[in-house]
């Protein structure tokens, strides 16, 4: 046997593999030998064989299968980075915007509106994070569902959603510290908490989303400074939690004292009571009208509890994610006409017509979501790799986001991806979801990936 190279020689073993990838020696799909067999055939430590495949995954090049193995991803398509910006195939159904054909004719009167010089004159001045008490009273309003009211002086405004959901981390966690989230979650979630340094530990999951047991397990193991989670449409898995699950979280919230972030902002498709309404006092309501309305013309809403606003309002200003000034007029001129309101009911509508065609066109490939959702997360044949299948895709023009984007530990990707269904014309969706499911039943060795 070769002598065992230094430790410090893993990297350069970690380059010779990240090269066949890159030459195509090694494709997406493609199993990598168990750790203790590639230290064998290397002649290298098992201990160093370890370091080799977590500096690829680092690298995003490999991800393990729970009881599968390990294999090579999907590449990303540069420059961007997963489910950050739109992606450039004919078909995206990996980033969920949608735009409805006729919505901007919805929104011209209230962009005429900006030009009057009042108008003009607001959004020029600098914000803070509370902006000012009419804008709090109209988006409180605006927020408010049959089973929650928040009060106006909880109102905080943030450019977008994903600046609400950085600030409510950055003011509940500091660096190195622990917050719990659901085992599959949101993939920008998952992104910015690795930025802010903040530590997220993987939570059970079940059909109905987060099992308050994970939650208050994980607690009593070591103690959470926070929980992230969706209660409604859960990104990617697209489940819903009954009223009696968020009753249970909310009995955990009480009894431990952990504060929860609720990520809303899909929950204008579902009519179901926030978790917020259970726990007032310990949950920070994270939304936006990006999916209402659409990315490019949006703004980002928090409801801090009375205790902590002041936290989260600090957090957002040191943080630079206040909403802008004109953005925040024009949106409030949406809410406060009704055109918000009415593009909201628009898009129920259309997310459920889109669900319902996934369904027929997937047939009797397995998959599950709620049918008010505009994402559908589709469990793939045994011979399929998510890997390979979402690389398979792309070649036919089709991008889907695979499980890996979604899993909090490297080593947990169950074998599926997520299709996003709001963005395609409906012709062009039917057309794609046919593709993939003939794409699904076929041999992954037709595909040109193996």
């Amino acid at each position: 046997m070769a002598q065992i190279p230094d430790q410090q020689d893993f990297r350069g073993i970690a380059d010779g593999i990240a090269a066949d990838i890159a030459a195509g020696k090694l494709k997406p799909g493609d199993r990598l030998p168990p750790q203790r067999d590639f230290a064998y055939d290397r002649g290298i430590a098992a201990s160093t064989a370890g370091r080799v495949y977590a500096e690829l995954q680092r690298r995003g090049l490999i991800v393990g299968e729970v009881g599968r193995g390990t294999f090579v991803r999907a590449p990303a398509a540069p420059p961007r980075t997963i489910l950050a910006e739109p992606a450039q195939s004919r078909v995206d159904l990996e980033f969920n915007f949608a735009i409805l054909a006729d919505q901007h004719a919805a929104l011209a009167p209230g962009m005429s509106a900006l030009l009057q010089p009042e108008a003009l004159v607001q959004a020029q001045r600098p914000l803070g994070a509370t902006a000012t008490p009419e804008a709090r009273a109209a988006a409180a309003a605006f927020l408010a569902t049959r089973d929650w009211s928040p009060d106006a002086a909880q109102i905080l405004f943030a450019g977008n959603g994903r600046q609400a959901i950085a600030t409510a981390l950055t003011a509940l966690a500091r660096p190195g510290e622990r917050i719990g989230v659901e085992a599959m979650t949101y993939a920008v979630a998952k992104n910015v908490a690795a930025r802010l340094g903040i530590v997220l530990v993987p939570l059970a999951l079940d059909a109905q989303g987060m099992k308050p047991e994970a939650l208050a397990q994980a607690h009593r193991s070591t103690p959470l400074r926070g929980v992230y989670l969706q209660p409604s449409l859960h990104n990617p898995l697209g489940v819903t939690m009954g009223q009696e699950r968020r009753a249970a979280i909310a009995a955990v919230l009480a009894e431990t004292g952990i504060v929860a972030i609720e990520d809303a902002v899909y929950g204008f498709l579902a009519d179901e009571t926030p978790l917020a309404a259970f726990a007032p006092a310990q949950v920070i309501v994270v939304d936006s009208l990006s999916k209402r309305i659409a990315p490019g013309l949006t703004i980002g809403f928090i409801a801090a509890p009375p205790a902590l606003t002041s936290r989260v309002a600090a957090a957002l200003r040191t943080g630079a994610w206040t909403a802008a000034g004109l953005p925040l007029v024009a949106c409030l001129a949406w809410m406060a006409d009704g055109t918000a309101a009415r593009l909201a009911a628009a898009k129920r509508a259309d997310a459920m017509v889109r669900q319902s065609l996934a369904r027929e066109a997937l047939g009797d490939l397995s998959f599950q979501g709620d049918p008010r959702s505009y994402h559908l997360w589709l469990e793939l044949p045994e011979r399929w790799r998510a890997e390979a299948f979402t690389a398979a895709a792309a070649r036919l023009g089709i991008a889907v986001a695979p499980a890996s984007a979604f899993a909090v530990s490297p080593g947990y990707a169950p074998n599926a991806v997520r299709l996003a269904l709001a963005s395609p014309p409906i012709d062009v969706l039917a057309v794609a979801l046919g593709a993939l499911r003939r794409l699904a039943l076929g041999d992954p060795a037709d595909s040109g990936v193996e």
